[in-house]
């Protein structure tokens, strides 16, 4: 049985900023299907870890790898190509003040290239592509929907609330049907019920369409709820047991820039080191 390719892979990847050390010798692999939850103090490397993910740094040694193809070195223009492949959350959630819901929502829709990679794996030169704006918007009013959020299509991002634009965010993140999602700290900044929430979403979008998914955060409990518990869309709910989906969670934790630990759920809980231990044992 051949070995399954990765999305996403990291090979001995080093990103320094001046004499700076952000990321340093780290390797992963992120197969189809899996989840990954990337636990760290700040500054230990995560938001720069997803920036070189999409090719945003450009590492000084080793290779980044996204569908098989090697992009840290590709030019801007077919990169450009690579990022509309990945549908991006940002911490601070990153919409257009001055576009309503429904056209920040349909941004990477509309902005989509052309990209099929050329017999020796590096994409092509690519083009916008042609664009139904009757299909695109409705893509819309789904991402939305999904979020409950479809009623906010016409207002502006200053006329929601925190958590609001929050799900807006993910709504355009997943709108194109991206094969890697990436969410930086996804529920910083927000009370524990508006968080809940939005991992509710996280998981909802695996179960439903078993995303493949890289989750930055420093909240321990946003990584346990996607491990151990399930959408259920008989009542709209997370219930326990995570099934097949909580096998395909993956831990990982950045210390300093370097990958510390990778495995399962129960290997963390185990995990003596007194790093690992503060995300997973909080003091009082």
């Amino acid at each position: 049985m051949a070995e399954q390719q990765p999305i996403l892979e990291f090979d001995h990847v080093t990103v320094s900023f001046e004499d700076v050390v952000a990321l340093q010798d780290v390797s992963f692999r992120v197969l189809e299907g899996e989840t990954r939850i990337l636990l760290g103090s700040a500054g230990s490397g995560k938001t720069v870890l997803l920036k070189t993910a999409m090719a945003l740094n450009c590492p000084q040694q080793g290779t980044v790898k996204f569908q098989g193809q090697a992009i840290s070195d590709l030019p801007e223009r077919q990169l450009f190509t690579v990022r509309s492949r990945m549908g991006m959350l940002f911490q601070e959630s990153a919409l257009f003040d001055s576009m309503t819901i429904q056209r920040n929502v349909a941004y990477p829709l509309l902005n989509q290239r052309r990209g099929e990679p050329a017999s020796n794996g590096t994409p092509k030169e690519t083009a916008p592509a042609p664009v139904d704006l009757n299909k695109a918007f409705e893509q819309v009013r789904e991402a939305l929907r999904f979020v409950e959020l479809e009623r906010t299509l016409t207002m502006l991002p200053s006329e929601l609330s925190g958590g609001m634009r929050r799900r807006v965010a993910i709504a355009r993140a997943f709108v194109t049907r991206p094969p890697l999602l990436l969410y930086d700290s996804p529920t910083a900044g927000l009370d524990p019920i508006t968080a809940h929430t939005i991992m509710a979403l996280i998981i909802k979008e695996r179960d439903l369409d078993n995303t493949t998914a890289l989750v930055v955060t420093h909240r321990y409990q946003d990584g346990n709820l996607v491990a151990n518990f399930r959408y259920n869309p008989e009542n709209g709910a997370l219930v326990p047991g995570a099934g097949t989906a909580g096998k395909k969670t993956i831990f990982m934790v950045l210390k300093e820039g370097r990958l510390i630990f990778e495995g399962a759920q129960q290997e963390l809980e185990a995990s003596k080191d007194e790093y690992v231990i503060k995300f997973v044992r909080p003091p009082d």
